[in-house]
C-alpha cells in the first residue's frame, strides 16, 4: 500500500514540475517576442536566456532526483549530477522503465554542462553562438521531454493501480 501512495505522490510531483516547466517556457516565449526584440543581442538578453536554460534544467533535474529517491537509485556524491541524468536513461528490469530517451539525455547533458559553467565560473559575457545553439536545443527538447515524462507518468499510474 505504501508504494502506491508514494507512486501517487510522485505523479503529483510530475504534474507540478510540468506546470513549472510551462511557466518557464511562457516566460521564455514572452521574452523572445517582446523584450528581446527591443534589446537584441545584448548582455542583458544573454543573461536572461542563460538563466532560463539553467532554470529549465534545474527544474527537470529536481524531478529526476525525486524519481531517483523513489526507486532508491544510489548516486556517488562527487558525480551525482551526471550520474542522476545518466540513470534516467536506464530501464531497470522489474523496477522501472527509462524516464528519458537517449536523445533527450544528450540535449539535457548540454544544459547540465552549461549550468555548471554558469554556476561555477560566473560568466556573464556569453557567446551568442553557444546561446543560440542552446536555444535551438531547448526548443527541440521541450516536446521530447514532455513525451518522456508523460510516458513515465503513465508507467507510474499503472504501478499505483497494481
Amino acid at each position: 500500500m505504501r508504494e502506491k501512495e508514494i507512486a501517487a505522490e510522485l505523479i503529483g510531483e510530475i504534474r507540478k514540475t510540468r506546470i513549472v516547466l510551462e511557466k518557464i517556457d511562457f516566460f521564455y516565449q514572452e521574452f523572445k517576442t517582446t523584450d528581446f526584440r527591443v534589446l537584441g543581442k545584448k548582455k542583458t538578453s544573454a543573461i536572461v536566456i542563460a538563466e532560463i536554460i539553467a532554470d529549465f534544467y534545474t527544474c527537470t533535474e529536481t524531478l529526476f532526483l525525486r524519481i531517483s529517491r523513489f526507486f532508491e537509485n544510489s548516486l556517488r556524491p562527487e558525480r551525482w549530477h551526471s550520474d542522476l541524468l545518466h540513470k534516467m536513461t536506464l530501464e531497470i528490469g522489474g523496477v522501472r522503465k527509462a524516464v528519458i530517451s537517449d536523445r533527450t539525455y544528450m540535449i539535457l547533458l548540454e544544459f547540465m554542462k552549461f549550468r555548471h559553467l554558469k554556476r561555477y565560473y560566473f560568466e556573464s559575457d556569453y557567446d551568442w553562438d553557444k546561446l543560440e545553439f542552446l536555444e535551438k536545443k531547448y526548443n527541440e527538447v521541450k516536446p521530447m521531454l514532455k513525451k518522456d515524462i508523460g510516458d513515465f507518468e503513465a508507467f507510474l499510474n499503472e504501478l499505483s493501480r497494481d
